[in-house]
């Protein structure tokens, strides 16, 4: 139980920042920027890992996350869905 609420919260955290960057934060709400962050922080470590990008310690793990998030805003706004 206690892993779920630390995802949640590092989900949100996560999509928060990266909707921040993207200016899509007055379109996300709370719910967007859990479900975002979680699926953006996904994306980011599989690509990283793809390209051979490696990264050393929990701010590199930060940065993956949100850049993945940032790649899925953009998907989303090249897909309509984002302004």
């Amino acid at each position: 139980m206690g892993s779920l609420i630390v995802t949640l919260v590092i989900g949100g955290v996560v999509g928060w920042l990266a909707s921040l960057v993207m200016k899509t934060n007055a379109q996300m709400g709370l719910l967007a920027n859990i479900v975002v962050g979680i699926v953006g922080s996904a994306l980011g470590h599989w690509l990283f890992r793809v390209l051979g990008l490696v990264a050393f310690g929990a701010l590199g793990g930060w940065v993956m996350s949100i850049v993945g998030a940032m790649a899925l805003i953009a998907i989303l706004k090249a897909l309509g869905i984002f302004r």
